[in-house]
């Protein structure tokens, strides 16, 4: 059971080609925790499963959280799956596209697979989209209380869910802290990824990221787009922005309707194989 691990700014998965596992269908969500676990497992923030056959895009790709869960979409996931692609030789050019549950977006291959280009696809403020209860309405500078403390925050789709609070100042305490609650609150039936925005000037922010189904995170592709949009949106950045976040730097252009361009690197880790022992203790 061969397994390939990447990681995208010190945020981890773990590539698993379905092509190795004959015997699955899809890994189970306890198979999942297993292989994430950080003592149990190979350890990861999750599963990028692919590739798999697909008449939309070039290929597809279904992406897994540590806890089980399976995500829409992630920017990071994306460029490791791509670089993955391109390692492997899947892919025949250096530019490419990848199907997910959150949309089709094309890759571009730069510096021996070193750095990633992705086209993220449109954000959207919509609160149907989002999704988000409550009437339809653009979701900008909204009020959310948790642990006795109001937040404005401002929510976003990206082909996965987004709450933004923009703050003066941001910690990864403040993350961990009100990220939990913020994940999980019934205003989000699918729960949502949590960044705590902070604008450096009108080509910087700074974001700590609590990611949905994982946690607290170094560094997140979709998070740092939602919010380099929402900054846009409130006309606190121009169009060209670098998300700085623990883990390292991201890249992000604003097209006009909020299409979004992420550059990111990759670092390869190694490969594996995955002992079935490892299933049999509980993660």
């Amino acid at each position: 059971m061969r397994f390939y691990k990447y990681h995208a700014l010190g945020n981890d998965y773990i590539v698993l080609n379905p092509a190795d596992f004959p015997f699955w269908k899809l890994p189970t969500r306890e198979q999942i925790r297993a292989i994430c676990h950080r003592n149990y497992g190979v350890g990861s923030d999750g599963i990028l499963w692919g590739p798999l056959p697909t008449r939309k895009a070039d290929f597809a790709l279904r992406i897994f959280n540590p806890d089980g869960s399976e995500a829409e979409k992630s920017g990071n996931g994306l460029r490791i799956f791509s670089r993955f692609l391109f390692d492997q030789g899947f892919a025949a050019a250096p530019t490419f596209t990848i199907q997910t549950l959150g949309g089709i977006v094309q890759s571009v291959i730069k510096d021996g697979g070193r750095l990633i280009a992705v086209a993220m696809g449109q954000v959207s403020f919509q609160s149907d989209k989002i999704p988000m209860t409550g009437p339809p309405r653009e979701v900008i500078n909204e009020k959310i209380a948790v642990h006795g403390r109001e937040f404005t925050f401002c929510a976003a789709n990206i082909g996965n869910p987004h709450c933004v609070i923009p703050l003066p100042e941001i910690s990864a305490s403040l993350a961990k802290t009100y990220g939990p609650d913020l994940e999980t609150n019934p205003i989000f039936p699918n729960r949502t990824n949590v960044q705590f925005l902070r604008v450096m000037d009108r080509a910087n922010i700074q974001i700590e990221i609590w990611e949905r189904g994982a946690g607290y995170t170094l560094a997140s592709g979709s998070s740092s787009s939602a919010s380099a949009a929402v900054a846009h949106k409130l006309g606190l950045v121009d169009r060209a922005v670098t998300v700085h976040m623990p883990g390292g730097e991201i890249s992000i252009d604003i097209g006009q309707g909020f299409f979004i361009q992420m550059s990111g690197p990759v670092t390869k880790v190694g490969e594996g194989e995955l002992h079935t022992e490892i299933f049999s203790v509980k993660a």
